[in-house]
């Protein structure tokens, strides 16, 4: 069996992973490479692999940077089927056909402003009629089923924890009498956090593909904490009739942040204050987020069946037109703002920043990780100019991090869940975080576990397993 790398190596976006056997190639993630335009745009087109030799694709979930360069596969010859929980096949559907209307309208923006400059077009990726056309090929499955993926090869889905529907994976190749089983993480998350069940124990296998987002950090705050931070910033919105602006994707941390606000006006800790959900995305995935309880745990189960509805109140408003969009910045706070992309690479809430960034009143929350060269990356850095639409832009609204948000694992999750294997991997890989991230989880799991082999791979390596 051979490993190969193709994305999210030594950095957290463009998740692709091949897993080779005699006769069959299947590919772990199709995400989208998040960073630098004309980076972005080279490593997007150019998936380092041949779409036409792919017999097959297992998604672990639906966010972009795992899901967003699958409508490119079939544009270069794939014909193989996508398998992938049924939750993660409803949004994934959504969010790609919402990343290529993005596409579509940030390429038209940027274009009239290079029109003027006399430079050439860009292009989108792909449009919702590749969308349609790639979701045609998804095989929705339950946690737990086992699946023949090719010829001595089957797969199964263990809940991540992570967001709707995410899931580890777990790959079996059986040839005379012998069998190896590679386990690939996806994206972890955390337990005790709203909505989604803990993740599942891991399963046993002998190569395990490990993410490594916050693998040389903790998460610094306890649910309490956290509450009173987001409590402490409302008070601040409502002083100060500022906006606090949530660079947040449209699935996962947005159903998050309204759950914990809710929480705080029920307690009677907080006075309703104006809640935003700009994106049409959002709206369409919290009624995915409706039509599958099997993944909620068990609080959550317990507070739909009391109160009709988790995600609605006379005081959240889904916002679907550009028009409404666009009125949200001249409107006066206090108010929140909740809109995606979450590193801010595209979409309305780069609109929202632009408007709301250079009044030292209102907030900017980042509640998850941002990648290397992101307009969220320069913000959380203390950047004082920032480019906004390539034009440089004076910062003066507080930046604000809540780690404590993230959906990610920590570092210390990440060791507990290598110790839960039993019996534990030959060898490791990591991926999915900066080289500092995943070179330091590397270290410790090593200083642990001295006799399995720990690989930080590059993009484009090679591995036999």
């Amino acid at each position: 069996m051979k490993l190969s790398f193709h994305g999210a190596a030594r950095s957290v976006t463009g998740s692709r992973h091949m897993v080779e056997t005699p006769g069959c190639r299947l590919l772990l993630d199709c995400g989208l490479f998040q960073g630098r335009r004309e980076e972005a745009l080279r490593q997007n087109r150019d998936l380092g692999f041949d779409p036409k030799s792919i017999g097959a694709v297992l998604l672990s979930h639906a966010h972009v940077d795992h899901s967003g360069a699958l409508p490119v596969l079939p544009k270069h010859g794939f014909s193989g089927k996508v398998y992938l929980t049924r939750a993660t096949a409803d949004l994934t559907e959504l969010m790609l056909e919402d990343s290529a209307r993005v596409q579509v309208s940030d390429c038209g923006y940027v274009n009239k402003k290079e029109h003027r400059k006399g430079k050439a077009c860009v292009r989108s990726l792909y449009n919702t009629d590749d969308v349609r056309k790639l979701v045609r090929r998804f095989e929705g499955a339950r946690y737990g089923d086992m699946l023949k993926i090719a010829p001595r090869v089957t797969a199964s889905f263990h809940d991540a924890g992570h967001i709707l529907g995410s899931a580890a994976i777990r790959v079996k190749y059986t040839a005379r009498g012998n069998t190896t089983t590679v386990l690939f993480s996806g994206d972890l998350g955390r337990s005790n956090m709203p909505i989604l069940r803990d993740p599942d124990q891991p399963a046993p296998c002998d190569v395990l593909i490990l993410e490594s987002t916050y693998g040389d950090r903790l998460h610094e705050a306890d649910r309490e904490t956290m509450k009173q931070q987001a409590l402490d910033l409302l008070i601040h919105a409502k002083t100060h009739k500022s906006k606090i602006i949530v660079p947040a994707f449209a699935v996962g941390r947005t159903q998050d942040l309204v759950m914990r606000i809710k929480e705080l006006v029920g307690e009677g800790r907080l006075d309703p204050i104006p809640i935003y959900i700009d994106s049409p995305l959002a709206s369409r995935a919290t009624e995915v987020f409706r039509r599958h309880p099997e993944c909620y745990d068990e609080e959550t189960t317990k507070t739909f069946t009391a109160s009709g509805d988790l995600f609605a109140s006379r005081y959240i408003h889904f916002v679907s037109s550009p028009e409404d969009s666009k009125r949200l910045n001249s409107m006066k706070g206090p108010c929140v703002i909740i809109s995606a992309s979450g590193m801010c690479e595209g979409g309305r809430v780069v609109h929202h920043l632009k408007h709301a960034i250079q009044d030292e009143a209102n907030v900017i929350v980042f509640v998850g990780f941002q990648a290397e060269h992101t307009l969220g990356r320069k913000l959380v850095e203390g950047w004082d100019v920032v480019p906004i639409f390539g034009i440089p832009t004076p910062r003066r609204a507080q930046i604000v991090k809540f780690n404590g948000l993230s959906a990610h694992a920590d570092r210390q999750d990440l060791l507990a869940y290598v110790r839960a294997i039993k019996p534990g991997p030959s060898k490791i890989f990591l991926v999915h975080g900066e080289e500092k991230q995943a070179l330091s989880l590397a270290a410790a799991i090593q200083a642990e576990h001295p006799q399995i082999e720990v690989t930080v791979p590059h993009v484009g390596s090679s591995h036999e397993v």
